[in-house]
């Protein structure tokens, strides 16, 4: 059995970027989620019923399981 030595598997990254301030990322005015408010990845400007990334994959998660 052959090992694999690749020693940049374990290497230890670099400095790591420091995170952004809370609140609002910087863009457009983001449309809030029609269930908890938050701000989405969409602009105001989209129509229909928008929800943020938490809310989506709960609600996807409620649509698969239903019988």
């Amino acid at each position: 059995m052959g090992v694999d030595t690749d020693d940049t598997f374990c290497a230890t990254p670099g400095p790591v970027a420091p995170a952004p301030p809370g609140g609002v990322a910087d863009g457009p005015p983001y449309a809030a989620c029609v269930l908890c408010r938050e701000p989405t990845e969409y602009p105001e400007s989209t129509r229909g019923a928008t929800l943020c990334p938490v809310c989506a994959w709960q609600e996807a998660a409620r649509t698969a399981c239903s019988g």
